[in-house]
């Protein structure tokens, strides 16, 4: 089993930043792309970011394409979100993911429920 833990949310005003950090541990050797998600109040969890295992290549879902970095630490098992220029529609709970997909090159861009999910944490941005 592998568990996540995200850190560094919080409230912040539109065009600042923040940085987010998961950290892995367990049986992070079954772990490969690792990812963020979010959901915002009535609405589905949505992909942010991936990773891939070797953390060369990443995607981004459009609305944050320009604004946020993802970036991984495979010797400390962190994935990190760097949020810069925040709007108000980047409010919501931020999950942490890892995928057991074994893909080396190429960031995930779908997570399953079989996947690992860490708990999630807020972020809230005042316009």
């Amino acid at each position: 089993q592998v568990q996540l833990v995200e850190s560094g949310g919080g409230s912040v005003q539109a065009g600042g930043s923040l940085r987010l950090s998961c950290a892995a541990s367990g049986r992070t050797v079954s772990v490969y792309s690792m990812g963020w998600f979010r959901q915002a109040p009535g609405r589905e969890r949505e992909i942010v970011a991936s990773i891939s295992w070797s953390g060369g290549n990443t995607y981004y879902t459009d609305s944050v394409k320009g604004r946020f970095t993802v970036s991984r630490d495979r010797a400390k098992f962190t994935v990190y979100l760097q949020m810069n220029r925040v709007k108000p529609e980047d409010t919501g709970v931020y999950y942490c993911a890892a995928s057991r997909a074994p893909e080396i090159t190429i960031p995930a861009t779908t997570y399953s429920d079989d996947d690992y999910w860490g708990q999630g944490t807020q972020v809230t941005v005042s316009s």
